[in-house]
């Protein structure tokens, strides 16, 4: 059963393939994510991958490895702190902030941090589990 401070971590590293696979199944073909281009006369200089697809880790942790699958997910906030780019290594980090087993849920922190430890994605799940939590 996940307890306050339980903490799960996963290296993730998305392609280009990955971006344009989001951008076909989202309907969001802004070039910011795909055209060099137009990307270099923008701050971020290159595409950027799409903010929801770098924060669809949490889905994939939360539903299938902390706390696993059977997990119903409540709520998500977030926050793009930075921007992030394809073939590049980030780390997410989910940690458990509260637990009511009356309920059945759980409160996590969701983070993505790049490979300087700066932190590119915040916020904040509430997680359902019958078993787990």
């Amino acid at each position: 059963m996940l307890q306050p401070d339980d903490t799960f971590t996963q290296a993730l590293r998305y392609t280009q393939a990955d971006v344009d696979r989001f951008a076909d199944v989202t309907g969001d073909h802004n070039p910011i994510h795909s055209d060099p281009d137009y990307a270099a006369q923008t701050p971020f200089r290159r595409p950027i991958i799409h903010g929801m697809l770098s924060a669809g880790v949490f889905s994939r942790v939360l539903g299938t490895q902390f706390p696993g699958e059977g997990t119903i997910y409540l709520r998500q906030t977030l926050d793009f702190k930075r921007p992030m780019y394809v073939d590049t290594d980030y780390e997410a980090v989910l940690t458990v902030q509260q637990v009511d087993r009356e309920k059945h849920r759980a409160v996590v922190t969701t983070t993505i941090r790049d490979g300087a430890g700066k932190v590119t994605v915040q916020g904040e799940a509430e997680i359902m589990h019958r078993t787990l939590l």
